[in-house]
């Protein structure tokens, strides 16, 4: 592979980036790049933003709406996206269920649903994981059970951990439409409306007072066939499909380089003896070695988005990326709370929504800090533990 970037590559970088810095919001900006947390408004303009350049799905093909661009050219977007502080658009409608749908769906459901989720029409949430139906998907208990008639079906069970699903318009789901059968077969792949009555939506509120994840309730949720993507007991295929895709995704090599950027800020601004925090060996040597790893996990990254582009999709090489890119965001965590030492222990909800300009303490890079670790304690669990991912690559790459 060369990774020389080309005179094209470079000229499509400036372009990029000289886009992006004239387009987003600063405040929307600043909100990133300070660990702050953006509104749903801000995360739907930002989306429309992009649809109306053409680019908010890089990863969709011509004939769906999307841009074109080859991998390097993808890579670099992610990157630029990344330094400059924009949010991104959110992964469930256009990185998640739309790959589905263009694989899987029939012609009506990609003419209706596809340019819904290009310009944001419709803000999607995943209805995956249930109580004791995490890690181990396949046993999903959520029942879907055919009317009389055959056009319906009556959808009953719960989701939990339905990230952001409080501004859901849509929802998809894996649901059981066979009981008898073994636990990876007889699952379905729904669609479903989440303003349909019977569905209910309770808040999980996170240890950083974050209400960023939901329990949702089906209680006799009718669902018209026509909203199942592909065959009947067959969803195992197409949601295995869609997790390859979100674990490539989760790797999120251009913010963890943003946030190594951070990491180094704040450790320069911290005194240790005298001196920058930064040129302590000890601590300079765990930096280092945090970025050799981020180095590593980037060339990997190219690979497998380099086999995408040659029309191979994702395979248990996502696994791999799912594990490293987790295991270095939260070391990221770790070595901020570190080099803040206890600024990084008060905690300011008002700050952190953006209720007030700054934090109570005076040191605005430390507040968000304890939160921000405590959130990310999560990335080695979801898109399917880590512990599970170590497991499909001893399968599926070491024959074991």
């Amino acid at each position: 592979m060369d990774l020389n970037y080309s005179e094209a590559d470079n000229a499509f970088r400036q372009e990029v980036r000289s886009w992006l810095e004239a387009n987003l919001p600063a405040e929307i900006r600043e909100k990133v790049l300070n660990h702050r947390r953006p509104s749903r408004d801000d995360l739907v303009l930002w989306h429309k933003t992009l649809a109306k350049k053409g680019w908010s799905a890089p990863h969709w093909p011509v004939d769906f709406g999307g841009t074109g661009w080859n991998a390097t050219q993808r890579h670099i977007w992610d990157e630029e996206n990344a330094r400059v502080g924009a949010p991104g658009v959110l992964p469930f409608g256009v990185a998640m269920v739309a790959p589905v749908i263009m694989k899987y769906g029939n012609a009506e459901q990609k003419s209706y649903y596809l340019p819904r989720i290009l310009d944001c029409t419709d803000w999607w949430c995943q209805g995956y994981s249930e109580p004791g139906s995490g890690s181990d998907l396949a046993s999903v208990k959520t029942r879907a059970e055919l009317t009389a008639d055959g056009k319906h079906y009556i959808v009953n069970g719960q989701k939990t951990w339905t990230t952001l699903g409080q501004h859901a318009d849509m929802i998809f789901c894996l649901v059981r439409t066979d009981p008898e059968a073994k636990k990876q077969e007889g699952i379905s792949f729904l669609l479903i409306d989440m303003k349909t009555p019977g569905i209910t939506v309770r808040p999980i509120i996170m240890l950083d007072e974050d209400h960023e994840v939901n329990e949702v309730f089906f209680d006799n949720v009718k669902v018209p066939v026509e909203n199942r993507v592909g065959e009947e007991n067959r969803g195992w295929t197409y949601a295995k499909y869609l997790l390859g895709h979100e674990r490539t995704g989760i790797a999120r090599v251009g913010a963890s380089k943003r946030e190594l950027g951070f990491l180094k800020r704040v450790a320069r601004q911290q005194e240790k003896n005298g001196k920058p925090l930064l040129e302590d060996p000890v601590f300079a040597g765990k930096v280092a070695a945090l970025e050799i790893e981020l180095m590593a996990l980037e060339i990997t990254v190219l690979r497998v988005v380099s086999s995408e582009a040659a029309g191979k999709g994702p395979g248990p090489e996502a696994s791999m990326l799912k594990i490293k890119g987790t295991e270095i965001q939260q070391m990221l965590t770790e070595l901020m709370v570190e080099a803040a030492g206890p600024y990084a222990m008060p905690f300011d909800p008002a700050y952190l929504e953006c209720e007030q300009a700054h934090t109570v303490t005076g040191y605005d890079d430390a507040a968000p800090l304890a939160a921000y670790y405590f959130n990310y304690r999560k990335t080695s669990i979801y898109g399917g533990s880590n512990e599970i991912q170590k497991n499909i690559i001893s399968q599926m790459i070491l024959g074991l």
